[in-house]
């Protein structure tokens, strides 16, 4: 397992290093495979935040924790770590037991109007678009707490984007 530590505008005691590394053990217990994690330290006023991001196998994990102690936002950020570890692998053991794919709906929406002030382009980020299922992608985004998700199609190879609905369900957009 390789761990990484980054601080962003606040100091990271060894007793905090070694407690972060001491809970890694949590999370590599689910996983046979190299893992790489990525835990970041950072503060506003006297809140203290945690973000753990786990790496394994394509599959992308993210823990954001806020409290007034550092120590008690690794504890939650390694928690909710093991949540989403434990509703992927349940979902993915259902899938094998069941190929219903039902929980998932597509729908393909047209722009009908476009704004004549177009915005500007704040953030720009390349990615790579890993070839993977519809539903994967759906995990994935669930996973990652995002709005959306950009992938690769398995099946016909071209990017595609799954995206959250207001009404809770799931789009597809697909070429």
């Amino acid at each position: 397992m390789k761990i990484n530590i980054v601080s962003k505008q606040t100091p990271v005691t060894s007793a905090v290093r070694a407690y972060a590394e001491k809970k890694m053990p949590r999370i590599k217990k689910y996983f046979d495979v190299p893992i790489d994690v990525t835990i970041t330290f950072s503060a506003q006023k006297n809140i203290q935040i945690v973000e753990v991001l786990v790496h394994v196998k394509g599959l992308y994990l993210k823990g954001i924790e806020k409290s007034e102690d550092i120590y008690a936002s690794i504890d939650l950020a390694i928690d909710k770590i093991e949540r989403q570890i434990v509703r992927y692998k349940d979902r993915i053991h259902n899938r094998k037991h069941d190929n219903d794919n039902s929980f998932l709906r597509m729908n393909v929406y047209n722009a009908s109007s476009v704004e004549a002030s177009a915005p500007e382009i704040i953030v720009s980020k390349e990615i790579s678009a890993k070839p993977m299922a519809v539903e994967e992608a759906a995990m994935q985004m669930d996973l990652l707490n995002k709005q959306f998700f950009v992938f690769r199609s398995a099946a016909s190879g071209e990017i595609n984007v799954v995206y959250k609905r207001d009404d809770g369900n799931i789009g597809l957009i697909e070429p």
